[in-house]
């Protein structure tokens, strides 16, 4: 697949000064949408808890600057989006394998929304040291809004006139809302139960899954699985909550229907922080592609950039309204969402259990650029290398073109099968095969 960089280009400076005893933080903003262009400015407030936000934000840059696989680490760019009286900041490890979202609600705000829209900001040293300085009694003024970035301090002044927005981070925000969407809360944890849990985790690098369950009135870990155990992958990465443990109201912890990944959102009443984990260590969101079963019916270019207009950064997106007010089929408003979806412009909030949006700069032509797979499918029918068997009763028989041989692909109900590699190695757990994909669009 060849590489898709964002390059974000900032006009003025976000930037942390102190000012009569008083934090002021600026943050830049960026768009490709002409419509966001030149909004000077979407918040500007005071926040009401500027320890425990700096503790969450330094946890959030924590993960950013992380990495558990073999992609190093080097990515410090949280996205931010504000909007609908919140400002939710979120990112991925460098490996794609960890998501962690910040939501501050609209008690942890005190301030005006001038308009709504989505950033990109830089976490470097200047801005970590400015954070780990705030003080409880502190005041801190949140702004969201201009076209660079910079940080000040009594040490300095750090200006990030340019950013590249990594495309596997669009692709991991596609593949995440769709595990965090299937996912069921399991259980919640208080305080004393949580500091008991971390106090738990094997120490070092630990190989192999653990599973979380409750015994008695504690919650433990365990190589073995059990009744209603939450399987965990890659424990260790656990561990980047622990700045912010003291701090923990509750912990609710959710695993999507399948078992293969987990999340744990810590409550802190006026603020959210989520943390959700990849199957494993070795498996980034990104790699996932299981947004392409609902990409098969094509929906007009205009439809997503109408939606794109029509809604707002952190706006609640409900599709079965949203259907019925446009009279669209609801078949097609869920291709409609998987479109959306596939450029990274839907996100999901556990707690309200319901996808909202998210205004990201994209392309149409990025739909297909992220999802090789589709793309690949689609030259499959261009190029006739599918022919259908059979395709009744429910049952469909294919044979699809590979590399010097053809593939046998099975599609009975709701379960598909392909004699290629991917299929073997992976059952269907990482999305469907250019294959299937293409004999599903060609007898839809």
């Amino acid at each position: 697949m060849a590489t898709v960089d964002l390059e974000l280009a900032y006009a003025k400076n976000s930037t942390l000064v102190q000012k009569s005893g008083i934090q002021q933080l600026v943050l830049s903003h960026q768009a490709e949408l002409p419509e966001i262009t030149n909004v000077p400015c979407f918040f500007w407030g005071s926040i009401t808890d500027p320890l425990l936000t700096s503790k969450c934000l330094l946890t959030l840059s924590k993960v950013v600057r992380s990495s558990f696989g073999p992609m190093p680490p080097g990515l410090r760019d949280p996205i931010v989006s504000a909007g609908t009286d919140q400002i939710r900041f979120e990112g991925f490890s460098s490996c794609n394998g960890v998501y962690a979202r910040l939501d501050l609600l609209e008690d942890a705000i005190d301030g005006e929304f001038l308009a709504s829209g989505t950033t990109n900001v830089d976490f470097n040293e200047p801005m970590l040291n400015a954070l780990n300085a705030v003080k409880k009694t502190e005041k801190m003024v949140l702004g969201v809004g201009s076209k660079e970035v910079s940080v000040s301090t009594d040490k300095g002044k750090v200006t990030e006139k340019k950013v590249t927005l990594p495309p596997r981070w669009i692709k991991g925000l596609t593949s995440v809302q769709l595990y965090l969407a299937g996912m069921e809360e399991k259980f919640r944890l208080n305080k004393i139960q949580v500091i008991q849990l971390f106090q738990s985790i094997p120490k070092g690098n630990t190989k192999g899954e653990f599973y979380l369950t409750k015994r008695a009135n504690r919650f433990v870990l365990s190589p073995i699985a059990s009744k209603d155990s939450v399987r965990v992958g890659g424990i260790q990465r656990l561990r980047l909550l622990e700045g912010i443990l003291p701090y923990i109201d509750s912990l609710i912890v959710y695993q999507e229907s399948g078992g293969e990944s987990s999340s744990f959102v810590a409550d802190f009443g006026k603020m959210r922080l989520t943390l959700s984990l990849s199957p494993d260590s070795y498996r980034g969101f990104s790699g996932e592609g299981n947004v392409l079963e609902n990409m098969i019916q094509a929906v007009p270019d205009e439809w997503v950039m109408g939606v794109n207009s029509l809604l707002k950064s952190n706006e609640l997106f409900d599709p079965t309204l949203l259907s019925i007010e446009n009279d669209v089929d609801f078949d097609l408003m869920d291709t409609l969402t998987a479109s959306l979806s596939s450029i990274g412009l839907l996100g999901y909030d556990l707690h309200q259990n319901q996808h909202y949006y998210r205004r990201l700069p994209f392309k149409m032509e990025r739909i297909l650029a992220l999802n090789p797979r589709l793309k690949n499918a689609k030259k499959l029918l261009s190029t006739e290398g599918v022919e259908l068997i059979k395709n009744a009763d429910g049952y469909i028989e294919a044979r699809v073109e590979g590399s010097g041989v053809k593939h046998t692909v099975i599609i009975q109900g709701e379960q598909s099968r392909c004699t290629c590699d991917w299929f073997t190695n992976h059952q269907g757990k990482r999305g469907l095969c250019k294959h299937i994909l293409a004999v599903k669009m060609l007898s839809n």
